[in-house]
This record gives structure tokens, sequence and C-alpha cells, in this order.
């Protein structure tokens, strides 16, 4: 079965409004056995609307809409769809009630215009929305079927998974099964030299990269009867890919953070941490910190961004400042030491450097990072150089940092 996206909105068309139903449902349709060869984006203009409907019910057999079925005369998809398919609008009690009930549980008076949303395509199957105002439905016409949700989130997904999901798995011919392994530490064109002849020669499953902020994706897809199968299939050229590539170098799998691979180690083993930056802000801890749990073994965070509060609140020597400066190898030392001394943690980590757009000579370059790790009694460091705006060299190197003591904490318990 083949489906298309549709979402309807000129704020999309904008940028006002970053389209992340679309990804939404390409992702719950593949796993579904659903392909989706086509996404469009189409303004609230009725001419524009209808004309985008035809093309995607010529191309695909199931047309997924999100967005306009709000109350307002620019919400237009509903209207649209009847005129396409030649049915007319009828007014459905059932859903009015409910659309009153919302608005009376939420204390709000509902307008003469909400009643819009209550009017149906005449014969549709009417979809529920237990979130909001906007009830969705799915129209069957000549084979085709069109499938109309809200556009915010929070309804169109749990409307999609409560009542589309069930309906769309009469015509599933099996399902697909994916599994992502996040890597870092080699760049994509790297994985791609070093993997390519997997990609080459596989059919199922297959094996495709993308390249992210900081890491490259291989998302091994297999096509399957039953969930269970897909871990026997999949499973042989995981083993082969991490073989290859190095399992170190696979930090995680699916939807897994770094922060998240770290703070997991680091709450195990009951390593205690505390950070030290300069030049990242607070970032790195604050990574850590979006982990649930963490203040089990995170315990204190400190931003010494001028070197005063480096030698007051870390240690760092004046001579060390004076002889070397702020971003050097020597300061990163001694900030990773100070921190995990003053604040009593197994672990403390550091960064300094130069995140521009000013500030930066021939000698120390923006871009140029220095880390520290103190970890059970050694000091190590490590010089970087990264490339792009301020925000991006501080995210690159928050990413590297927590990248970094992964590495370590591995190393670590392999010895002991």
């Amino acid at each position: 079965m083949r489906a298309e996206l549709l979402s309807v909105g000129t704020e999309l068309l904008l940028g006002d409004i970053v389209n992340t139903n679309a990804q939404y449902l390409g992702k719950e349709l593949a796993s579904l056995g659903i392909n989706v060869f086509y996404q469009t984006v189409v303004g609230d203009n009725p001419e524009r609307l209808k004309n985008a409907y035809d093309i995607a019910i010529n191309r695909a057999d199931i047309v997924i809409t999100t967005g306009g079925l709000g109350p307002t005369k620019d919400d237009l998809t509903k209207e649209i769809a009847a005129e396409y398919f030649n049915k007319k609008l009828i007014l459905d009690e059932k859903s009015l009630g409910e659309i009153m009930e919302y608005f009376k549980k939420m204390n709000y008076t509902p307008t003469e215009n909400n009643k819009k949303q209550a009017y149906f395509p005449e014969g549709c199957i009417i979809v529920k929305n237990n979130n909001g105002t906007a009830p969705g439905c799915i129209i069957e016409e000549n084979s085709k079927i069109a499938v109309l949700l809200p556009g915010p989130p929070r309804e169109m997904k749990l409307m999609f998974n409560e009542s589309i999901v069930p309906y769309l798995k009469k015509f599933q011919d099996g399902m697909l099964v994916s599994k992502s392994l996040r890597i870092t530490g080699i760049g994509e064109s790297s994985v791609d030299d070093a993997v390519g002849y997997i990609f080459d020669r596989q059919k199922n499953p297959t094996v495709a990269p993308y390249a992210k902020d900081n890491e490259t994706v291989l998302r091994l897809t297999a096509k399957v009867n039953h969930e269970a199968e897909a871990a026997k299939i999949i499973a042989p050229i995981e083993k082969e890919i991490r073989d290859v590539l190095g399992d170190i170098n696979v930090y995680g799998i699916n939807e897994q953070t770094i922060e998240e691979v770290v703070a997991k180690i680091l709450i195990k083993n009951q390593f205690t941490i505390a950070t030290a930056e300069s030049c990242t802000g607070g970032l790195l801890a604050g990574k850590l910190i979006d982990y649930p749990g963490i203040s089990e073994v995170f315990l204190e965070g400190a931003v010494t961004y001028s070197n005063d509060a480096k030698v007051k609140r870390l240690g760092v020597t004046e001579s060390t400042l004076k002889d070397f400066g702020a971003v050097s190898s020597e300061c990163a030392g001694e900030m990773a030491a100070g921190i995990a001394k003053n604040a009593g943690t197994t672990i403390g980590i550091s960064t300094t450097g130069i995140a521009g757009p000013g500030g930066g000579t021939d000698e120390k370059p923006v871009g140029l990072v220095y880390m520290g790790i103190y970890m059970f009694g050694e000091v190590k460091t490590k010089k970087f150089n990264f490339v792009g705006n301020r925000q991006k060299i501080r995210d690159r190197a928050t990413f590297t940092a927590l990248d970094w003591l992964r590495r370590e904490l591995i190393e670590h318990m392999k010895q002991v």
C-alpha cells in the first residue's frame, strides 16, 4: 500500500512551525509496512489544496492530511475533501455534543463557528478527538482512502494511535521493523567506506546511513510478518557492522542519546561526577541533568567563565593562567581535578575554549577547546578544534566531552 502525507497550513510554508507531524507519521507508517513516497505541504488556499488532493489521490492508495480542521474560515481541509469526493457536509449531533462537553470541561465558552467542526462528509467514518475540539474522519471512495487529522501534534498522535493504526492494520502486507545504530568518532564518509559493501548486498534487512550533528546513524530495516522475526534477521548484520566499525564507536541504539548512555553507566556503577565549564557555559551539566535519576551521582556543576572564578572556585593556579592561559591543556586539567576535589566526586570533567565569533588568534583560533577528565586520581586532557558558529562549537564540544567520558568509563571498567 502506498500512502502520501498532505500537511495543510500556510504557517508551515512560512517556516513558523516545524512539520513534526510528517516526521512522526512517516515513521509510524513505515513500521506498519506502508510505503510513503511523497510528502506535500500546501497553504490554506482552496484551489491549491484541491489540486494537492487530486495529485495525491492519483498517485497513492491512502492520503493522510494533517491540519485545517479548526473552526476558522481558513480551515478548509474537510470542506475541500467533501468537494473533491462530491459529498455533502452533514452535521453530526454526537460530535457536536462531544465538542460542547469538551468546552464545558475546559471552562471555555464555545463560539458559533465551533459548530463547523461537527460537520463531516456524508458517509465518512468519524474519528473522535480525545485531546481537542477537532474530530477527524476517514473517507473511503473508489478504492481510495483519505484520512483527515488535526494539526496539533498532541491531538494528531493520540488519534492516529487510537483509531487510525487499528484501521490501517487490515491493509498490512507484513511490517517494517527498524533498529538504528548511533555511531560517533567516525565520519559519515568513513562509515560508508568501511561498511558500504554491506549496504550494497542487503535486501532484507536494508541498511541506510544518515548523517546527523556529531554522529552517523545506520538504520537497519527488516520486512517481516511478525515483529519477533526482526531481531533474528537484523542481529547478524548488526554484529558485522559493530565488528567492522569497532563496538566502542557504536554508542547507542534507536533514540538513545549520548547523555543517556553516559548517565546509565555512572548510575549503574555509582560513579559520582561534577562538571567545570567555561566555553560550554553549563551545556555539559544541562545534558547530564536531562536524564531522570542523575541526581544519584551528579553532585555539582560550576560555570567558571572568568579567570578569577577558575582560581577561586576550582583552584587553578595563577601561574598556570599566566604561563599557559585559560585556554590550555594545563588549565583544563586543573579545572577537572579542582571541581572533583571541591565537590568530593569520583570524576571531574572540564571544558575551556574559544567559542567565538571573536577572541581567536593565530595561536589559539576560534573553535579551539581543551577538555580535562579527572577520574580515580588520574588527570587526562585533550585538545580539539571545532568549526561552526558559536552555538555549534559549544554543542559539539558538549557532545564530544560526553563521548570522551563514555569511552574512558568503558575502558576503566574493562580493567577492573
